[in-house]
C-alpha cells in the first residue's frame, strides 16, 4: 500500500502544478478572448463595418482564440501538441478543398460589404441577373426582379464580372430612337420631339435635352432624344415619351416608316 501511495505522491507532485497551470491557461486565456473579441466587435463597430461581417469575424476571432487557448492547456499537461496540430491542420485544408466554391462566394460576400459597389435598394445588373438589391448575404445576394421574383446571385458571380448600378447617381440620361420617313420634314419633327420634352415637367433644362439626326437608315432618318430625369422617373418618361411623340408624329403627318424594301422586276427578252 506504501508503493502505491509513494507512486501517487510522485505523480502528484510531478504533475500537481501542471494540472494546476493547465487550469489556469484554461480560465484565464477564456476570459482573455472574450475580452480580445468583445473589443474586436467595438472597433468594427466604431469603424461602421456591416454587422452581418461584424459577427462573423467576432465568432471567427474567438474560436480561434479558445482553439490557441486549449493546445496551451493541453501543451501544459505536457501532452505532445505537434500532431494535434498537424491533425487540425489536415482537417482545416480537407474542409477548404470541400467547401471552395462556398469560400469563393464568402470572400466575395466580404468584398461586397467592405466596398460596397452595391447596396440594399439599388437596382443593378450583376451575376447575368437584373434586380432591386434586397439582401447582400455571406454566400448569396437576393435580388427582386420587376415582376417581383426573388433571384439569388452567388457572390462570387457578381464580384467576378461586370456590376452595373442604376441607382448610384441622383440622374439618369433616357435614350430613345425615332424614325421618320425620307419625304418628312426634319426640322417639323425636330420641334415636335422638343416640345414634347419642354411639357413634360420630370425632364430636367440642366442637362438640357439632345434632340439630334443619328443615321439615315435603310427605311427612315432616325432620331437620337436623349432628356436627363431623375433615376426615379426614368421609365416614367421612357413610355410617356414614346407614346405622346407616336401621337404628335400622326397629328402632324409626321409618318413613322416600317421596314420596307422596292423590289424592280425586269421580263426577260
Amino acid at each position: 500500500m506504501e508503493k502505491y501511495l509513494k507512486i501517487a505522491e510522485q505523480y502528484l507532485t510531478v504533475y500537481g502544478m501542471k494540472v494546476i497551470g493547465a487550469v489556469l491557461i484554461l480560465i484565464i486565456g477564456l476570459w482573455l478572448a472574450r475580452k480580445i473579441s468583445n473589443l474586436f466587435s467595438r472597433t468594427l463597430d466604431r469603424r461602421k463595418v456591416d454587422q452581418t461581417l461584424v459577427t462573423f469575424f467576432t465568432g471567427f476571432v474567438r474560436i480561434g482564440l479558445v482553439v490557441f487557448v486549449i493546445i496551451a492547456a493541453v501543451d501544459q499537461v505536457g501532452v505532445a501538441t505537434t500532431s494535434f496540430v498537424a491533425v487540425l491542420g489536415a482537417a482545416g485544408l480537407a474542409v477548404g478543398l470541400a467547401l471552395q466554391g462556398s469560400l469563393s462566394n464568402f470572400a466575395s460576400g466580404v468584398i461586397l460589404i467592405i466596398f460596397r459597389p452595391i447596396k440594399v435598394g439599388d437596382y443593378i445588373e450583376a451575376g447575368g441577373q437584373a434586380g432591386t438589391v434586397l439582401e447582400i448575404g455571406i454566400f448569396v445576394t437576393m435580388l427582386k426582379s420587376p415582376d417581383n421574383k426573388r433571384i439569388y446571385v452567388p457572390n462570387s458571380g457578381i464580384t467576378s464580372g461586370t456590376i452595373v448600378n442604376y441607382s448610384v447617381s441622383d440622374t439618369r440620361r433616357v435614350d430613345m430612337v425615332f424614325g421618320i420617313g425620307y419625304g418628312d420634314d426634319i426640322d417639323k419633327a425636330k420641334k415636335v420631339i422638343n416640345d414634347v420634352l419642354k411639357n413634360d415637367s420630370r425632364v430636367l433644362e440642366d442637362p438640357a435635352p439632345q434632340v439630334v439626326v443619328s443615321a439615315l437608315a435603310d427605311s427612315s432618318v432616325n432620331f437620337n432624344v436623349r432628356p436627363w430625369v431623375n433615376s426615379p422617373d426614368y421609365w416614367g418618361v421612357y413610355f410617356d415619351t414614346t407614346e405622346k411623340i407616336k401621337k404628335q408624329f400622326d397629328a402632324e403627318n409626321i409618318s413613322i416608316p416600317f421596314p420596307q424594301r422596292d423590289v424592280h422586276l425586269h421580263q426577260a427578252s
